[in-house]
């Protein structure tokens, strides 16, 4: 992927969408778990799940997201709270590019990075007065 400042991830059970982006071009990936059938476990008394399936879905997607200096996490269930625990204790440098994690159904791609450019575009605004 070429070198791009800002990324943003959708993930549910089935699949992580991760678009690149800065202001003029936008690359997109998707990435799917090897057992997408199986469900990504969350239990309320963890932080992030030990199941191995569920480790390699998250490495692949952090290393997917490796090169982005601000990134947003969505997605309608779990799975996006899971990543950002994955994120968050196995990759100290990437879990302080995480700029928000949100709630947001099934939009499609075009809406999805949309939201994206509004949303990174209000998180410049706020760091610039700083």
């Amino acid at each position: 992927m070429n070198a791009h400042f800002y990324a943003i991830v959708w993930i549910d059970r089935q699949e992580a969408k991760v678009f690149h982006f800065n202001a003029t071009e936008i690359d997109r990936l998707v990435i799917r778990p090897h057992d997408p059938a199986r469900r990504i476990r969350h239990e309320a008394s963890s932080f992030g799940s030990d199941r191995p399936e569920d480790q390699d879905y998250f490495e692949r997607i952090a290393g997917a997201i490796a090169d982005a200096r601000a990134i947003l996490i969505t997605g309608p269930e779990s799975a996006k709270s899971e990543l950002a625990a994955h994120v968050m204790h196995r990759h100290l440098d990437l879990a302080g590019r995480i700029a928000g994690i949100e709630t947001i159904d099934h939009p499609g791609s075009g809406a999805l990075v949309a939201l994206a450019r509004i949303y990174f575009g209000a998180d410049d605004r706020r760091r610039s007065r700083i």
